[in-house]
């Protein structure tokens, strides 16, 4: 058995700080002391399982109960989960959610006045195979407003959930498309002060992955931890 390799640190601004003041509700959620570690017990180490026979992959999120097509932009997104040594992590449950293609969400909390798309789940879950692969097929998603500041705007994005073994290690970030304008105005994508890691939160355009005549391609590499890491929410 090898010996271990050390756990490399994140070097300060390429994770984003609990409190961010240009994100208003951080304000009301972040710790207001000093964090205290727990050690972590049986509970939290050894499971549950996700396995695809308790929890059944849905790749396709255009696929539905009324057999029309959902409305928007086709696209294929597909990348590989990778720790901080670029090996693959095989056998993760990767979750997505998202807003339809004019920029809602199929939940009830969601009262924006764009229209439903009955035709369209927003929400999908695969496991990673033996390389660290995944794949999705999706829409576009709308941008949105949302009431942090005056005409705020969300960019287009993804929200992605992977869970190891354990509760304990579940990772929640965004994915961003490029070329996007409203990054620029964005205080949760500006939230990771370090510009090359928020670059690491942007999906990448693929030809290769681009099936002809049916879908746009888009490469999105997970890092979970390390000193090139995907920025992860706290």
């Amino acid at each position: 058995m090898s010996d271990p390799i050390p756990f490399r640190p994140y070097k300060p601004g390429t994770q984003p700080e609990y409190d961010t003041p240009a994100y208003g509700s951080t304000h009301k959620r972040h710790p207001k002391q000093a964090l205290h570690a727990l050690p972590q017990t049986v509970t939290e180490t050894t499971g549950p399982r996700f396995s695809a026979l308790r929890f059944a992959p849905s790749e396709d999120l255009t696929i539905n109960t009324t057999g029309k097509p959902a409305i928007g932009e086709r696209i294929i997104v597909a990348g590989t989960v990778m720790d901080e040594d670029g090996r693959p992590v095989p056998n993760t449950m990767v979750e997505i959610w998202q807003a339809n293609a004019t920029g809602r969400y199929d939940h009830p909390s969601d009262q924006h006045d764009a229209p439903l798309d009955a035709n369209f789940r927003g929400a999908g879950r695969v496991y990673t195979d033996a390389e660290g692969r995944y794949r999705f097929i999706s829409i576009r998603p709308g941008a949105y407003p949302w009431p942090n500041h005056r005409n705020a705007w969300r960019p287009n994005h993804i929200h992605f959930s992977l869970f190891g073994p354990a509760f304990a290690t579940r990772l929640v970030t965004q994915m961003y498309f490029p070329g996007d304008p409203l990054l620029a105005f964005d205080p949760i994508y500006q939230g990771t002060a370090d510009g090359e890691a928020r670059q690491r939160l942007v999906a990448q355009f693929d030809l290769d992955l681009t099936e002809a005549d049916w879908a746009l391609g888009y490469r999105f590499d997970i890092v979970l931890r390390g000193r090139d890491a995907t920025p992860m929410e706290a």
